[in-house]
């Protein structure tokens, strides 16, 4: 199989042929809307959220853990306007498939006797987690307490299935 960056501009030119006027959108966001979700490749959340170019930051990671995006949600929201942050966890993710310990573990058999690769691993929380309900309370719940997120911030949280496509709040 070839790499899939040896099809990026041919697969590019179907795009810039329907680009429109989307090459003046401001650059803050039409609905002052950050979304943060998991990186998961099944998940298109401006299609199951109904957004389009221009409407919101959405911030991907593995599993949508919002301690992994402090950084972009402060500059999201001093340098470009955003008040609200819808966090999106969803069912059937790989974040639930493993412990605390497991992937460091996996990372230092692939380099044995590696003090460096260690070191740097066992310096990583991964983050994983048992429940996926829970992990969104706990992360809406870390976001109000965060204080460097303005005041008036609104905070929901949500759950995708990736069975139905439907999503629910749950925070």
């Amino acid at each position: 199989m070839a790499p899939q960056h040896t099809e990026f501009v041919k697969r590019n030119e179907h795009y810039v042929s329907s680009f429109g006027d989307k090459g003046s959108l401001a650059m803050p966001p039409a609905k002052k809307l950050i979304v943060i979700t998991c990186m998961d490749a099944r998940l298109d959340p401006a299609a199951h959220l109904g957004l389009k170019e221009g409407d919101a930051h959405v911030i991907r990671n593995a599993g949508g853990m919002v301690k992994d995006e402090l950084r972009s949600i402060v500059i999201s929201q001093r340098l470009l306007g955003t008040r609200e942050i819808a966090v999106f966890h969803h069912t059937d993710c790989g974040m639930l498939t493993f412990g605390p310990s497991d992937l460091p573990a996996i990372v230092k058999a692939a380099a044995p006797g590696d003090a460096a690769v260690a070191a740097r691993v066992d310096a990583i929380d991964f983050l994983p987690f048992k429940d996926v309900e829970e992990s969104v309370k706990v992360d809406v719940a870390w976001l109000k307490s965060e204080p460097l997120l303005l005041p008036e911030t609104v905070v929901s949280g949500w759950i995708y299935d990736v069975k139905s496509g439907r999503v629910s709040q749950v925070a």
